[in-house]
């Protein structure tokens, strides 16, 4: 065994509590997750026994108040949480990260009696989320949604279909945007909905190229009653309810891309200090240790800006533009970093009795999850320029 094997993350965390936090994690991925990771995300099996292990032990709910069942932790070290399970298996570092999004809107906009009321099940009752915004004709252009809520009396009646929606079918709560106004983005409002809703029903998992354990699915609300205490915010308000979530969910896709990144890069050190080629490691050759040098670089760089973006998160200053360059840039280095870990591994890398295959299947999807990364330039090129057509 080559004594230049992949060494543990070196993190900087604020406090004893956060190592301590990281190690369970490690402990957990190690033990509960990594080991079954290939064999499941072959067969398509989606590990709902591993989130609610998560939530029995605190970690579905890290960022959020403790007096409601979270974790009071700042997102400086959720994210190197999630940075830890992705490391283990996309699938549930993703999980954990849709199921905070879907979790943002009632824990950042709800009533004082509405957190009291679900907070609690949602962050440490083994509950799973699902988050709603995205639409089979509405993707980009998020505004243009089309599911409608009718209000009768007290109740909402939904009808529609969401896509692309991580827990399809599956989850037990959706955070759903919904037009009960005019046109565009001010005719949005946010809504709270049961999994076992009348009327809410999963189409068929999407077959995808990879993330084949997490299911991605159509959500159809067909006559769908909500009352109007699962109202989240005030009406028209939604569509600014759901860009705020998509702001910190963006920093979420950002470390988990760093953690998808990272697995790659173990598995490319650990293959090239034990193949052998011309009586030595293949790590020997400059060739390879340049490319695992820039590999290297690039997963600290990305690490570096979504750690930046959290802290000023955790700080209450803005972090639009931080985010949008984090969730570019990190899941551009996944797609790159996996690509070149097939290559390092040659013909091995290309099959499927290796990971870096199906590591560069999965860094694909996040550089088109939560905001394709041609709408965070769009976003970036508007902090930087301004605005369009000024």
């Amino acid at each position: 065994m080559s004594d230049r094997a992949p060494q543990p993350v070196e993190r900087q965390l604020p406090t004893e509590e956060a190592k301590d936090l990281l190690a369970l994690v490690r402990e957990i991925a190690q033990r509960e997750i990594a080991p079954k990771a290939a064999e499941e995300e072959d067969a398509g099996r989606f590990p709902r026994e591993v989130f609610t292990l998560l939530s029995a032990s605190g970690l579905l709910g890290l960022p959020y108040p403790a007096e409601y069942g979270g974790g009071d932790q700042p997102y400086e070290v959720y994210l190197q949480v999630l940075e830890e399970l992705a490391t283990a298996r996309l699938t549930v570092g993703l999980g954990v990260s849709v199921h905070t999004l879907a979790s943002y809107a009632l824990a950042t906009y709800g009533s004082k009696q509405q957190q009291v009321e679900h907070l609690p099940a949602m962050l440490g009752g083994g509950l799973l989320g699902a988050y709603c915004l995205s639409e089979p004709s509405s993707g980009s252009d998020a505004a243009s949604l089309r599911t409608k809520a009718a209000r009768e009396g007290d109740t909402w009646v939904v009808d529609g279909t969401k896509a692309w929606i991580t827990h399809g079918g599956i989850a037990d709560f959706y955070t759903v945007m919904a037009r009960t106004g005019e046109d565009g983005p001010r005719g949005i409002t946010a809504f709270l909905v049961p999994g076992d809703a009348p009327g809410l029903s999963g189409a068929a998992p999407e077959r995808k190229m990879g993330l084949k354990g997490s299911p991605t699915a159509q959500v159809h609300l067909d006559g769908v009653r909500v009352p109007d205490g699962r109202r989240i915010g005030e009406e028209g308000q939604g569509f600014t309810i759901a860009l705020s979530a998509l702001d910190s969910g963006r920093l979420g896709i950002a470390a988990c891309a760093v953690g998808l990144a990272q697995a790659a890069l173990d598995e490319a050190v650990r293959y090239a200090t034990e193949r052998r080629q011309f009586g030595r490691p293949v790590a020997d050759f400059q060739g390879l240790r340049f490319m695992l040098a820039d590999m290297a670089t690039q997963i600290e760089a990305g690490r570096a800006l979504y750690l930046a973006a959290a802290r000023l998160r955790d700080a209450g200053r803005p972090f639009a533009k931080e985010a949008a360059m984090a969730k570019l840039y990190c899941s551009d280095t996944a797609m790159k970093v996996t690509t070149d870990a097939v290559q390092i591994l040659g013909g091995y890398g290309y099959t499927a009795d290796f990971p870096a295959e199906r590591y560069m299947r999965e860094a694909k999807v996040l550089q088109i999850v939560e905001g394709t990364n041609q709408i965070q330039r769009m976003v970036i090129a508007r902090h930087v320029a301004g605005p369009e057509g000024r």
